[in-house]
């Protein structure tokens, strides 16, 4: 194999290509394609308030190796920074509330993880859920909101779990299927839990020794670029790819010529028009997976305000505001504490809504209203910069294992053609990271 396209350039391409470059070595020839003017996909750090700041993703699980294992195979180990251990707050019923804790996912483990966030008769349904028949089925999926809301109630469903579910999928717990977003719970349950508060208690982590997230010093750029650098790949910019065809044992991509093999790392949707031809089962199946629209504001603040000594405030659903979550940066992250300027990021946008689409002016006046409601600090922000994900996220209906399973199914046959995102098994960098290495490993493994 001496010519390989990747298709996207986000971070599962990026990955990928890399993995290519390590494997072939420098002789052969990787063509990066992206259609948009930049690398990185969702990802991406801008300049703020004298610094930089990232207005995609700006943290990882640190549960997961990849991307700390990543930055030290890249040289690049000393970005690697961690959150100053702060809490998050809920704002729900009007007031702010402690996050849950001994919770999966806002899914609480008893009446003690939801005190004070929920009146007393959802407690008194959490006290009596154990005792209550469990149904569920071994052979199907169903949301997160429906089966959290039948054994719990709305109230923990709006104020618990909506806030997590949302910030990790731009959507709700009723666009969620329990099997691909909490898959430990599921196995509990498969496995005979005789109720949802045992399945919970069942599939709760293992406290880390470690600090939960982790972040990088100067944004992710850094390892964007470092990865780019790494792959040096001929790298196609503003360039879509309009039909891929298979000729012989070769892959042709219009307009970009013949290859050995190809990764696609785009969106499903995308993905789903391009196969169309070629796989289409698979093609059918990508095209199912919806996609979440969001936007995100950064704020630049006066040294001086008075930040709550919290990382950051999620908002239930059903309350006035537009904002759904806000990050203070400059109280999670140490490194940005340094700077001497109050940093705040405001998320928009779920799936379903039309928030993501508001003008930027609206947004940052949305943000600093919504802030001053929450915390109190009502300032005029000194520098703002605002980013619109259209279709950001893909949506984890019920039985999207079934379809990732169908994609996957559909090229089996299709040597030197694989697909990576973050619609298949997971969403955060450290999944997108593991998705690009595996495309790479068996597009290698194919045509070997």
């Amino acid at each position: 194999m001496t010519s390989v396209a990747v298709v996207g350039a986000g971070i599962s391409g990026l990955v990928a290509a890399y993995r290519l470059r390590q494997a072939l070595g420098p002789a052969a020839t990787i063509t990066l394609v992206e259609a948009a003017e930049r690398i990185g996909g969702k990802l991406r750090t801008v300049p703020l308030a004298d610094g930089v700041i990232d207005i995609g993703a700006e943290a990882f699980v640190g549960r997961r190796p990849e991307v700390p294992a990543l930055l030290a195979e890249l040289g690049i180990a000393d970005q690697l920074v961690h959150p100053a251990g702060l809490r998050p707050l809920v704002w729900a019923g009007g007031a702010l509330h402690p996050l849950p804790t001994e919770t999966l996912m806002g899914i609480p483990s008893g009446r003690a993880a939801v005190e004070g966030l929920v009146d007393d008769a959802t407690l008194a349904r959490i006290d009596a859920e154990p005792a209550t028949p469990l149904r569920w089925d071994r052979a199907s999926d169903i949301d997160v909101g429906s089966l959290v809301a039948e054994r719990f109630g709305e109230q923990v469903v709006r104020r618990s779990v909506d806030p997590l579910l949302g910030g990790v999928y731009s959507g709700l717990s009723s666009s969620i299927g329990v099997r691909a977003a909490l898959p430990t719970l599921a196995a509990a349950l498969d496995s005979g839990a005789s109720s949802l508060t045992e399945a919970v208690r069942l599939a709760l982590p293992p406290p880390l020794a470690g600090p939960v997230f982790g972040g990088i010093r100067d944004g992710y750029a850094v390892l964007l670029d470092a990865l780019l650098a790494a792959a040096d790949p001929v790298l196609e910019l503003g360039m879509t790819v309009r039909s891929i065809e298979r000729i012989g044992t070769s892959w042709q991509l219009e307009p970009l010529g013949s290859f050995d093999g190809v990764v696609l790392a785009l969106p499903a949707q995308t993905i789903g028009r391009l196969l169309a031809v070629v796989a289409p089962a698979a093609a059918s199946a990508a095209a199912a997976i919806p996609l979440a629209s969001s936007a995100l504001v950064a704020l630049a603040l006066p040294a001086g305000a008075d930040l709550p000594q919290h990382s950051g405030v999620l908002v239930a659903t059903g309350e006035s505001l537009r904002a759904k979550a806000f990050t203070f940066s400059s109280r999670k992250w140490p490194h940005l504490a340094e700077r001497g300027v109050a940093l705040v990021r405001a998320s928009f946008g779920r799936y379903g809504d039309s928030v993501a689409d508001t003008g930027d002016a609206d947004l940052i006046a949305a943000a600093t209203e919504d802030l001053a409601t929450v915390t109190g600090v009502s300032v005029t922000p000194t520098d703002a910069v605002v980013q619109h994900w259209s279709g950001g996220l893909p949506q984890y209906l019920p039985g999207h294992l079934d379809r990732v399973d169908e994609i996957e199914s559909g090229l089996a046959d299709l040597a030197g053609l694989e697909v990576a995102g973050a619609f298949l098994r997971g969403v955060g960098v450290p999944a997108c990271i593991s998705a690009g290495s595996a495309a790479a490993a068996r597009l290698l493994a194919a045509v070997h």
